[in-house]
């Protein structure tokens, strides 16, 4: 539901200047928002189209004086003397991934980098029943109730009420209202999911410590052939998801997967990567739900040496075993002829060369 037409007050909007710096604020009548460059007079945008430009009036130093540290401008006397103004912004209503990163946090957000992965590989799309557990500021709420619209139903599980409080209220902001396609229902997951009908979500969503101590009551709730998105942030808890999924016969085998983003820069012919990147921020767990009374097909292979034994706990005698079992197989004759021959041939062109 994209938002078109004239800028209103209370809308969100976002401020960019030449530099690229980008300010979000709600705008207000009579009000203005405060930047390095003097102000923005919410007036001279209320009513206007996007993509126009705004000049800042001028005003004095001290009104733009830090509020939070001033003793960083207390040995700058001439800052307050020195009329600033005449900077220009672009005006714009915020993508949805600039309005997760500048909105409120209660707790940290996912990257939007992230959530578009769970969006596309959870396979979350128009007219689906989403089960979200912890609601965090709402990022990926917000983005679960865009994807879904309001043909679909998004319920989220949020033990902290203040959480709750806080991803409402951003939800709220971005939409213009609480979406009505959204209820939000505070408790532990295990207690409120098994309170909702078996088998009425299509996907569910698990952004949590621990989520493999959810999977009974994710099953339960899932619809056959749903997926399951866990989000965790460390190798350990990666581990013990994909193992507790592939232990319980109800799930596929999981796919896991980790973004890494990195921006470019193109001018003329100077064009090249940018120094810093977003790196490791989380890992994605995805399986999809067996039908009841069938079990998961496992793929039989011969697990890899040392995956759950440690080297450690084996006596002298095995680690010796296992060294030998190590070492490189011999080659077979004929490679070994055709080794040398390439090998003195090479040697060769290279004496002829010198």
């Amino acid at each position: 539901m994209p938002k078109r037409g004239l800028l209103q007050a209370g809308e969100k909007v976002q401020f960019t200047d030449r530099k690229g710096k980008r300010i979000t604020d709600q705008l207000s009548t009579g009000g203005s928002t405060q930047t390095e460059h003097g102000l923005i007079m919410h007036d001279d945008i209320i009513g206007g189209a996007e993509g126009v430009v705004v000049t800042t009036r001028t005003a004095s130093r001290e009104a733009q004086i830090n509020e939070v540290h001033p003793e960083r401008d207390a040995n700058k006397p001439w800052k307050a003397s020195r009329a600033i103004g005449g900077w220009q912004y672009a005006v714009m209503r915020p993508r949805l991934a600039d309005y997760v990163l500048s909105m409120p946090r209660g707790a940290q957000i996912m990257y939007p980098k992230d959530i578009a992965q769970v969006i596309q590989l959870g396979d979350i799309r128009k007219g689906m029943h989403v089960l979200e557990s912890g609601a965090g500021s709402g990022a990926m709420s917000i983005n679960l109730l865009d994807a879904v619209g309001e043909q679909g139903h998004v319920t989220t599980i949020e033990m902290r009420s203040e959480f709750a409080h806080v991803a409402r209220a951003n939800a709220a902001l971005y939409f213009n209202e609480e979406p009505r396609w959204w209820d939000v229902l505070e408790g532990d997951f295990d207690s409120v999911a098994a309170t909702l009908e078996a088998h009425s979500f299509d996907r569910v969503m698990l952004d949590m410590l621990d989520p493999w101590n959810r999977l009974e009551q994710a099953w339960r709730v899932m619809a056959p052939g749903g997926v399951v998105v866990a989000y965790v942030t460390t190798t350990t808890q990666m581990s013990r998801m994909a193992e507790a999924l592939r232990q319980s016969q109800h799930w596929t085998e999981p796919d896991i997967h980790e973004s890494l983003e990195r921006s470019w820069k193109a001018q003329g012919l100077a064009v090249r990567p940018d120094h810093q990147m977003i790196g490791h921020t989380g890992f994605l767990v995805i399986s999809r739900a067996m039908a009841e009374g069938f079990d998961a097909l496992r793929k039989r292979e011969r697990p890899a040496k040392n995956a759950v034994t440690d080297i450690d706990d084996l006596t002298a005698e095995q680690r010796e075993a296992q060294l030998e079992e190590l070492e490189l197989r011999d080659i077979s004759d004929r490679k070994l002829r055709k080794v040398l021959r390439d090998l003195d041939h090479q040697v060769a062109s290279l004496h002829r060369g010198a």
